[in-house]
Formats: structure tokens, C-alpha cells, sequence
């Protein structure tokens, strides 16, 4: 369902001729056609991209938090210059994702305004690598390496989604997230060509990181009934491949650069089952998943608190121009 309980759905014709719609809809979207804000869509594909888009609005927001840390503590001036586009270019992208949701929720008579209610209020989750802290260098390092390196492996699985804005949007956003991986893996090569005491601490980094990156992409679906969310999102081909199947390309493609470096993985089990064609790795603990996305992850509250600051603070902003709008 929406996000916002008891909103109003938005007005159908009858049952008849939204069938016919629907199968319009669908003859659409298996040709590759694009869907538009304005089109007819079924309300669990409305549902689907609300829900999908404004957590990856509000995760590129909250996810320029952690690193913004790191802003005056960056070793040099250079580093400061990176870090700080990084965060800009972040910020950027959860603007643009915001309005993409802000059309598909027109109809139920919300704003991205709204959303943000939603955030500070619990209702609207972020994603959980961002509720980790940023004890050291090292981790804004393993953020723009990892975590940016596992985002672009997910937003690229949906770079031909169907729904036209939001695929035009990552077009962008996915060509920036390469600059942001870059950035993050040159910290990382400093680090691990450095002293003893700078590859410790990117180790360490990577031991406290590793269950947040196995978190990243969700668990494997339980639900055998083809409803679950990700079955959905596949179905109306928003997105190609599964939450497993992510995770075991993000394994491919990290774990031998991870290793290269001489660096280990707090997971003894973890290689690569050759009969299988697939990485074995230890599960995370999904309860633990469970507790941070709602809000009680290490730095939840802290992170939550700064937003709610900014978003008070700059409120006048807000009305200064809406009344200008009225006014005019």
C-alpha cells in the first residue's frame, strides 16, 4: 500500500476498461516502451516507484551525511575538494530523484514535502549502509569504494527500467556514482600501499563494513508467491535481476579486487563454489537489518537529528518561496 495511510486513491474509470488499460499497460512495457508521469499506470506499479524512488531520493540525502564527517578532517586539501563535490553531487541526485516521486504522487495530492514528514517521523525508511558511523579515514574511503560500487551495480540493473523519468534520472546519476566509486578507491589504493598502521585501520575499516555490504541489496525473497516486492519491480521490469543475483555480482566483481590488496573478509566460509558458478559467503543477521532500517542502527538517531536541524533551520527558504509563487 502507499506510504501514507489513508490517502485518497486516485480516481479510475471502471473495471472493464481499466483491464483494457492494464493490458495496454503491459503490451507497453514488454515492447520497451517508456511510461510517462502522465500515462495510466496500475496502482501497485504507482506504489512500487513511490516507494522505490523516494528511499533512493532520501538515501542519496542521508547518505551524504556520513561522509560531510569527514569534510574538515580530510588529510589534505585535495581530499577536502573531492569529499566535498562528492557530497554536493549527492545531495544533487536526491533532489532529482525527489521530484521524480514528487509527479508519481500527485495523485494522492502529495509533495515532496511530505516525504520528508515522512523520514523524520520513521514512516519513510534510508538505506542501512547509511545508518553506519565513519570512525576513520578509511571508511569514507570504503563508502566511496564499496558502497558507491554496490549502488552502481544496483542502479545500473535498472538503467532500462520502464518507468521514463526515473530511467532518464539514473542515466545521470549512475555516470556521477562512477566519478564517486573512483574517488573512493583512490583513498582506498593510498591506504593500502601506505604504512602498516594505514593498511590496519583499512582493514579494520573493511571488517566493520562487511555486514552493512552484504545488508545493501536485501535479503533473498521468501515469498514463493511472485507478490513480493522485487518480484513486482521485475515483473513491471523497473528492475532486471534479483536481490541474490546483485549481491553475487557486486561478490564478482569486489571480493578478487579485495583480496589483491591483501586484504581479508571477516568470513572464513566465504569463496567461490566453482560447480555452482556462485560465491559462498555467511549470511548476515537480518534481524539486526531489521532493527537499523527502522531507525535503530548505530547512528540512526544522530543522523536523523542533523536533517531535521537543516530542515528547520532552512524553512523560512521554503516559505519565502511559496509566498513568492502565490504572489506572482
Amino acid at each position: 500500500m502507499y506510504i501514507y495511510s489513508g490517502a485518497s486513491q486516485p480516481e479510475e474509470s471502471s473495471h472493464v476498461d481499466d483491464q483494457e488499460k492494464y493490458e495496454q499497460f503491459m503490451a507497453r512495457i514488454e515492447a520497451g516502451e517508456k511510461i510517462e508521469a502522465d500515462d495510466w499506470m496500475p496502482d501497485d506499479y504507482r506504489q512500487a516507484l513511490i516507494k522505490l524512488i523516494s528511499m533512493h531520493g532520501i538515501s542519496e540525502i542521508m547518505g551524504a551525511l556520513p561522509e560531510k564527517e569527514w569534510v574538515p578532517k580530510a588529510p589534505t586539501l585535495k581530499r577536502k575538494l573531492g569529499i566535498m563535490a562528492k557530497v554536493q553531487d549527492e545531495m544533487g541526485h536526491g533532489q532529482l530523484l525527489l521530484r521524480v516521486a514528487e509527479d508519481l504522487m500527485r495523485p494522492y495530492g502529495k509533495t515532496r514535502g511530505d516525504l520528508m514528514d515522512d523520514l523524520l517521523s520513521g514512516d519513510l525508511k534510508f538505506h542501512n549502509v547509511f545508518h553506519m558511523p565513519t570512525k576513520t579515514w578509511a571508511d569514507a574511503g570504503m563508502v566511496g569504494w564499496l558502497v558507491d560500487g554496490a549502488a552502481i551495480i544496483s542502479q545500473t540493473n535498472m538503467l532500462d527500467a520502464s518507468y521514463g523519468p526515473y530511467q532518464r534520472a539514473l542515466q545521470r546519476i549512475c555516470q556521477e556514482e562512477v566519478f564517486h566509486a573512483q574517488h573512493g578507491e583512490a583513498i582506498i589504493m593510498a591506504l593500502a600501499e601506505g604504512t602498516e598502521h594505514q593498511r590496519q585501520i583499512l582493514q579494520e575499516s573493511l571488517n566493520r563494513w562487511w555486514s552493512a555490504l552484504l545488508m545493501f541489496f536485501g535479503p533473498k525473497s521468501a515469498d514463493t508467491t511472485g507478490s513480493s516486492k522485487q518480484d513486482i519491480m521485475i515483473k513491471y521490469r523497473i528492475r532486471k535481476s534479483s536481490n541474490e543475483e546483485l549481491r553475487q555480482a557486486f561478490l564478482d566483481k569486489y571480493l578478487p579486487r579485495v583480496f589483491s590488496l591483501g586484504l581479508t573478509v571477516p568470513d572464513e566460509t566465504a569463496h567461490y563454489d566453482e560447480e555452482k558458478g556462485e560465491w559462498v559467503y555467511q549470511q548476515p543477521d537480518w534481524n539486526e537489518f531489521k532493527q537499523i532500517i527502522k531507525n535503530k542502527g548505530p547512528r540512526s538517531k544522530e543522523r536523523l537529528r542533523l536533517r531535521e536541524v537543516a530542515y528547520e533551520n532552512n524553512r523560512w527558504v521554503r516559505q519565502a518561496l511559496t509566498s513568492e509563487a502565490v504572489g506572482s
